[in-house]
């Protein structure tokens, strides 16, 4: 059976440009710290990498400093706020909520936005030193108003941070734009390899070290480069910003078509985030009185991997804590879905998602 694989906002495939540039960079013996030939072979993988990743998100490449991922930048950034007041979103990543367990948490409106005029009042009671909100949510694909996030927090000059994760490579990235002071990325969500990342910073501030004993990194972050990772970091990311146009242009049918015929499949199907803006290769659903972790097992004998909104731990389904927080219960929650598409996705993977969904839905429903 060929699988149809819709869980890009998991991890997405490696393109294979980049799986070549990570085999030549592997080829490459030097270690980027060594001033020898061998050296300054593996420093050029690594600052091309950097302009690659810089010109993906508009700044300079002096602004961008590697890391394992996100899950790293999140909790290099916030280990620097442990004492100290900070914000963050309700729906943020674990890797911040858990980072960041002192945090107070920013409501969010039904549509999984940021509720502003609550914003606005943390604001005028408190004075945080640090606000952590994500630019699009990994369940929902709804995308937050940063700029204007920002700029109610740089009015209590205080500092923002990005968890961009989700955004690279599906919605245009401009970090000034922004207006954010730090912000986190991950190769492998975008078609690149696991295992790098990157924290981007605003120019003039420091980073908190979270890894010591190197000068790597400009002496941000301690520890050998990945330079194959890095390489194929830096690939993932020029293929990104070339290809933006033909990406958003086919994933927004592809998300057009799969809500279209999925509200088709029965009348009381929830598309979570609806109404709010959305990255358009993210489709998150409901579906009342259906068992996400079913659903999944029945679309996966199908051949179809797609993910629930659901955190899975020790091999049991929670509810997800975003649905939760954006007004729905633990029984919707624990009924949530998503698929999401991404460079490699066809018109023929939505087909056999819909039909297998199709096929499921028609014995769920009985």
């Amino acid at each position: 059976m060929k699988r149809t694989y819709l869980d890009y906002n998991a991890t997405a495939p490696i393109r294979p440009e980049v799986i070549a540039s990570v085999a030549d960079a592997m080829r490459v013996a030097g270690n980027a710290s060594s001033i020898h030939t061998d050296g300054r072979a593996a420093r050029k993988i690594v600052e091309d990498a950097r302009n690659d990743v810089a010109g993906l998100t508009n700044v300079r490449p002096a602004q961008v400093i590697f890391n394992s991922g996100a899950t790293e930048g999140n909790n290099t950034i916030l280990s620097g706020y442990k004492d100290k007041c900070v914000f963050i979103s309700a729906i943020e990543h674990p890797s911040v909520m858990e980072a960041a367990a002192h945090a107070k948490q920013i409501p969010v409106t039904k549509d999984g936005l940021v509720d502003l005029a609550a914003f606005e009042k943390m604001l005028r009671n408190e004075t945080p030193a640090l606000v952590s909100v994500q630019l699009v949510n990994s369940e929902t694909g709804v995308i937050q108003p940063i700029a204007e996030i920002a700029g109610l927090v740089k009015s209590k000059g205080a500092l923002i941070h990005c968890d961009a994760v989700q955004a690279a490579g599906r919605i245009a990235l401009d970090f000034k734009s922004l207006g954010v002071d730090y912000l986190t990325l991950s190769a492998h969500k975008f078609g690149g390899p696991h295992g790098a990342g990157a924290i981007l910073f605003r120019e003039g501030l420091q980073i908190p070290k979270f890894l010591h004993g190197g000068g790597q990194e400009k002496r941000q972050r301690a520890g050998t480069e990945n330079i194959a990772a890095i390489a194929g970091f830096g690939t993932a990311a020029k293929l990104a910003l070339e290809s933006f146009d033909d990406y958003r242009a086919k994933t927004t049918g592809f998300q057009k078509t799969l809500e279209a015929a999925i509200k088709q499949a029965a009348n009381d199907i929830i598309i979570v985030g609806e109404n709010a803006p959305r990255a358009s290769n993210t489709t998150a659903i409901i579906i009342p009185g259906a068992s996400a972790e079913t659903m999944l097992m029945a679309m996966d004998l199908e051949g179809v991997s797609i993910s629930s909104g659901s955190a899975c731990s020790s091999g049991t389904f929670k509810p997800s804590h975003v649905i939760t927080a954006m007004g729905f219960g633990d029984e919707a929650a624990k009924s949530a879905l998503r698929f999401s598409t991404g460079w490699a996705t066809t018109s023929a993977d939505i087909d056999n998602a819909l039909d297998a969904f199709s096929r499921v839905i028609s014995r769920i429903k009985k």
